[in-house]
């Protein structure tokens, strides 16, 4: 039986666009997942030296630009900490917007996806704004509301280095008329103070990510496990909607029975949002993956059955195939 809160049905989160087909972080991939029918795009926000926020996965952009071509940025390569690790490339934080934009996307997993890579260098690093723009644009223009679903990356890291992401992410949603708890907004870390921190600034809507493994880099809990204990819930919920939890979190083996994730967290007033549901057969359980890689109908069948197990909404790389797999799950006749 489901145990999904109220508002239902569950939402379609394009997690990075529709970034199974475009390279992520593009506009290319967030208009494509608008129109496919995603709900909310999902942009990951990273810092510019001049404090604009702008969209990837991570702020090194070595793997998802052509920064490597451009000889002129050869000496911003560099080694930095960043969450206890270190990394070696170009970042974000050292390059200016105008500097930023004389560069092109690329696919991030070219071996995985390699029709993507026919859209390498078509695209700009999109800022906040260029994305709520879009998000609005399309929203007139179909008649629905689309929405955005930002994550701030590595919060602590940046508020160290003097370029914090909340407040030009407050003033950008502020700007669009979004500062308030019914717009289509939420915004989701995997850090706990910062989402404490807006919880006192904005009334937006505020996602706790968690993980099977691990605990906040910013040390705001002492584990993932211990946040999603039925104690450790109710404390997200004094600050938070929900929880973003990794997929396995919820089904760890396709062939046994869920675990009480959703509904404790339920229980706690907490909606949950999981990620990421993709066709690879890297990404599917054992039990769903085919012969080959190409995409095919084994992920619907995996987004349905976490619908009836009773999520409030799914991030996908596919809008799509979330899309039908909602409508299947959701169908009168469907099968239990």
């Amino acid at each position: 039986m489901a145990q999904t809160l109220p508002d239902s049905p569950p939402i379609v989160i394009a997690h990075r666009g529709a970034s199974g087909e475009r390279p992520e972080h593009t506009l290319l991939s967030y208009d494509l997942a608008i129109a496919q029918g995603a709900d909310f795009i999902e942009p990951d926000l990273v810092s510019t030296r001049d404090g604009v926020l702008v969209a990837r996965h991570e702020n090194d952009i070595a793997d998802t630009t052509d920064v490597a071509d451009h000889p002129e940025f050869a000496d911003r390569r560099t080694t930095k900490t960043i969450d206890g690790r270190e990394e070696t490339g170009w970042f974000t934080e050292d390059f200016t917007l105008a500097e930023l934009r004389t560069l092109r996307a690329k696919e991030r997993l070219p071996q995985l996806r390699p029709g993507n890579t026919a859209y390498d260098g078509q695209a700009q690093i999109p800022t906040l704004a260029d994305i709520i723009e879009l998000a609005k644009r399309r929203s007139a223009e179909l008649g629905r509301t689309i929405g955005i679903y930002p994550e701030t990356k590595h919060p602590s890291y940046f508020a160290s280095i003097g370029l914090p992401l909340e407040p030009p992410l407050l003033a950008a949603l502020r700007e669009a008329g979004w500062d308030r708890a019914d717009a289509p907004v939420f915004i989701q870390s995997f850090e706990v103070d910062n989402l404490k921190a807006l919880h006192r600034e904005t009334p937006v809507r505020l996602i706790q990510l968690v993980a099977p493994l691990g605990k906040p880099a910013d040390g705001g809990a002492q584990s993932y496990a211990a946040m999603t204990s039925p104690a450790g819930l109710a404390g997200i919920a004094r600050y938070a909607w929900g929880i973003g939890p990794e997929k396995s979190m919820i089904l760890p083996d396709w062939n046994a029975a869920p675990t009480s994730l959703v509904a404790d967290a339920h229980a706690a007033g907490l909606r949950v949002h999981p990620w990421t549901f993709r066709t690879e057969n890297l990404f599917l359980p054992p039990a769903l993956r085919g012969s080959d890689t190409a995409p095919g109908g084994s992920m619907e069948r995996e987004i349905a059955r976490y619908i009836r197990i009773g999520v409030d909404g799914f991030f996908t790389d596919y809008p799509y195939r979330g899309v039908r797999a909602r409508e299947s799950a959701l169908a009168p006749d469907r099968a239990e």
